[in-house]
């Protein structure tokens, strides 16, 4: 693929997985002001946006087998550990922005975890196997993950544990 339309494809996919998500988010918005035509209009539109991401994606050959598929979500949560946001939470405490700090500081610790669940996942998948993970337990209010039994109260944010997203 020339290196231009690549670009395109990856810039393209970006924009329409940030589209995806806000539109998300606005449909929550709506609903919650006792407007559930606009939410659907929104989250209809996230559905599509999220289809020409998927679309892009292929096109760009960014969607392998499962093991593969494992490697770079590793990858991706390893550098948000290890460069990204200790890079983002260095600038927000340099210029005093304590929410971006907060929220930072919660996707750092958050996406320690998907880490070490991705990195068990890989090590089952290449034999062929699924991961022995019987809930997956997410914090609405700051994104901590949990694997097992119904946790306690958010040790990150201190949300109430029955708050907590069942997956």
């Amino acid at each position: 693929m020339k290196k231009m339309t690549e670009d395109n494809l990856r810039a393209a996919f970006a924009g329409e997985s940030q589209a995806s998500v806000k539109y998300q988010l606005f449909a929550e918005v709506a609903d919650k002001a006792g407007l559930p035509k606009i939410a659907k209009l929104f989250r209809a539109t996230a559905y599509a946006e999220q289809v020409h991401a998927k679309n892009h994606l292929k096109a760009l050959k960014g969607i392998n087998k499962t093991p593969e598929n494992l490697d770079v979500a590793i990858e991706g949560e390893d550098f948000e550990i290890a460069e990204m946001y200790p890079a983002y939470l260095a600038v927000a405490k340099e210029q005093e922005e304590k929410l971006a700090q907060r929220y930072f500081m919660w996707a750092m610790e958050a996406e320690k975890e998907h880490s070490r669940l991705y990195n068990l996942a890989k090590i089952v998948a290449g034999k062929g196997e699924d991961v022995d993970i019987s809930s997956i337990w997410v914090c609405p209010l700051c994104g901590w993950t949990h694997e097992g039994d119904h946790p306690e109260d958010c040790p990150l944010c201190n949300l109430k544990a029955e708050k907590f997203i069942k997956f």
